[in-house]
């Protein structure tokens, strides 16, 4: 009898989501930013971390660099959208078609994270939403693409992706309308680059921040319905700069493939 508990209850822990197995965290009260590094000791980087995400970008003191074009391929669309951790997540399918240069390496694009308000601000101005193109290298380093979305046109690209969303947390619904990536870029791909982390638990640093310039247009209807699975807010507050630099594309050339 007690073989058969032990079996059913470990069996019961591999079939439940990853967010659930973990420390609970949030965006509010006891759980929520400024407490993270204390919920749980896998998540004390969110407290002594030093190279944290998100941050606020003050483009009078980045470095000009002069960085090179933005490599960018994305093929394919997402297959599957997901509602997990306090957030709107689009998941890739196993096949690494869509990827990023960065440094000279290759990053397969794995999941597109969306947070509202934007997590990162720019010269202090926050923007209704931001969406976050996760990468990952054949290592396990992981390079994140942000994107500021503001209100204005209607986004063909979210309409595609809002159209499976998922009603309710830890669920999943396959992605019913091809989803144009590069129509949530925008033409202009200047950018800043620095060093971060990964912005919930458990505050992973060493991740390469790619932050986009110019936002890209999506519908006051459609950031409504984010916020109507969602809630009012599920982003972290811009962190100390500490001693890094942030680098500037400056020459404005990218390119593009598809």
């Amino acid at each position: 009898m007690r073989f058969k508990l032990f079996t059913t209850t470990l069996l019961t822990a591999c079939l439940m989501p990853l967010s659930a197995l973990a420390a609970p965290w949030g965006y509010t009260g006891e759980t929520g930013p400024a407490q993270w590094g204390e919920i749980s000791k896998e998540y004390t980087t969110c407290q002594t971390g030093t190279n944290q995400s998100p941050i606020d970008i003050q483009s009078s003191t980045t470095s000009k660099l002069g960085l090179p074009a933005l490599n960018m391929q994305y093929v394919d669309g997402p297959t599957r959208f997901l509602s997990i951790d306090h957030m709107l997540r689009a998941t890739m399918s196993s096949y690494a078609s869509s990827s990023i240069e960065v440094d000279e390496k290759i990053y397969y694009l794995k999941q597109l994270d969306f947070h509202a308000p934007s997590e990162h601000t720019l010269n202090g101005k926050t923007y209704p939403l931001e969406l976050q193109l996760v990468h990952k290298n054949s290592n396990g380093d992981v390079a994140i693409v942000a994107v500021m979305l503001d209100v204005g046109e209607p986004n063909q690209a979210i309409q595609n992706l809002w159209e499976s969303f998922p009603t309710m947390e830890d669920s999943s619904m396959p992605i019913f309308s091809p989803v144009n990536i590069n129509q949530l870029l925008p033409d202009n791909k200047t950018y800043w680059r620095y060093s971060g982390s990964l912005t919930t638990p458990p505050c992973t640093e060493g991740v390469s921040w790619t932050v986009l310039k110019t936002p890209v247009a999506l519908s006051a209807e459609q950031l409504d319905k984010f916020h109507y699975i969602v809630g009012p807010a599920n982003n972290r507050p811009p962190q100390p700069l500490n001693e890094r630099k942030i680098m500037d594309s400056h020459s404005g050339d990218t390119e593009i493939l598809y």
